[in-house]
């Protein structure tokens, strides 16, 4: 805060980010309340004469205070055509200290970044974490809790509802039906909705599965949708671009490379996930590999998909240099289970931290040294 950098909150609707710039208000009237303070809201009709950079770049100068400094917040800026050129002009004021918020991915990316370089601080903002969930529910750190989270997912205003499932599965619908036609349909003018649709429950039902848009596409045809792949593609980039899903890239780990087709996708909340595809008992594997994911990018990490010849590695993750390689195993009851999931990671020839993740209930000792966590262990780390 007060330094000369636009700070930028992304991620999906409802995580919370219009609070956060709430919160920041808040605290500047605590230590000021005559602070200036310009706040544009571009979800609210009062503001909808802000529609380009120049009306953006006018109201603020026509607002801000001609003694000390004021402070600019910004609500869904990427309503506003053209902001990066307003933000990147009202940052020559040093009388101006800027923040905003966007709900899509490529908000500050390709070009944009380049035309902004240097100038911004990007935090994503994700749904709550399970010790955030736990804190705002006032629950206790049990099964009941756990299985709560994992059914309707991390949004904050869920604290204002009581968990049931009719009463949250409406509200996350709504909030489903939101991101697709504010957030892809419009912004994208994307004409084949229902294929959109299609698209996500195939996602919800492939969920933590290594999918490409060939293998959708050639899906869609055994169901006589002639989708080409490239089209497949374009409309993924739209739901990961809108953070309703996250895409998940694999590594070799012998060749050090990215593969260029192949990825897992996971959802950002598990519970639009649920009010879409249904709580389904045969899917808790799939349920698990999503928690975990999400916990880990939460705590910071780049995850990757991890390769070694036909072996898998649900999670590679990397932090600040250090990596930690991750298997996320519903049950570890069987010997080849056994096997697979910790022979994977053995095979990993370095010294950096491997684990597997269950909801088996075990509290014994490790597999050749690997350690195992229940999932409620790992969230609450």
């Amino acid at each position: 805060m007060g330094k000369n950098l636009i700070k930028v909150f992304t991620g999906q609707r409802r995580v919370g980010k219009s609070y956060l710039l709430f919160q920041l208000i808040a605290y500047l009237r605590q230590q000021d309340l005559e602070t200036p303070i310009i706040y544009i809201n571009k979800e609210d009709l009062a503001f909808s004469a802000i529609q380009t950079a120049e009306d953006l770049h006018s109201y603020v100068l026509a607002n801000k205070s001609d003694d000390g400094k004021t402070y600019v917040f910004i609500d869904e800026i990427q309503d506003i055509t053209g902001f990066e050129a307003a933000l990147r002009s009202l940052l020559l004021h040093h009388d101006l200290d800027l923040y905003c918020t966007g709900s899509n991915a490529n908000l500050l990316s390709g070009d944009i970044a380049g035309y902004l370089s240097g100038r911004y601080i990007e935090m994503v903002v994700y749904s709550l974490s399970y010790p955030e969930f736990l804190n705002f529910h006032h629950l206790p750190n049990d099964a009941d809790a756990l299985e709560a989270y994992l059914k309707y997912g991390g949004l904050p205003y869920l604290k204002h509802l009581p968990l049931q499932d009719s009463m949250v599965f409406e509200y996350l619908k709504n909030i489903y039906s939101t991101i697709m036609y504010r957030d892809i349909v419009n912004r994208y003018q994307v004409r084949n909705t229902p294929f959109l649709e299609q698209l996500v429950l195939f996602l919800a039902g492939h969920t933590g599965s290594l999918v490409s848009a060939k293998k959708i596409s050639d899906f869609l045809k055994s169901q006589r949708v002639n989708m080409p792949p490239n089209q497949v593609q374009t409309y993924i980039r739209h739901l990961v671009n809108a953070f309703l899903v996250h895409e998940v890239q694999r590594y070799d780990l012998l060749g050090k490379r990215l593969f260029e087709i192949g990825g897992k996708y996971y959802f950002e909340n598990l519970g639009i996930r649920h009010s879409l595809w249904g709580y389904r008992l045969e899917d808790r594997g799939k349920i698990l590999e999503n928690a975990v994911y999400n916990h880990l990018v939460f705590k910071g990490y780049q995850v990757r998909v991890g390769a070694i010849g036909n072996a898998e590695i649900d999670f590679v993750c990397e932090k600040e240099g250090e990596k930690m390689y991750v298997q996320a195993a519903l049950s570890l009851s069987e010997p080849q289970t056994l096997e697979r999931e910790y022979g994977n990671l053995l095979k990993v020839d370095d010294n950096y931290p491997k684990m597997v993740i269950t909801l088996d209930g075990f509290t014994g000792n490790s597999y050749r040294g690997l350690p195992t966590l229940h999932l409620r262990n790992f969230l609450s780390s």
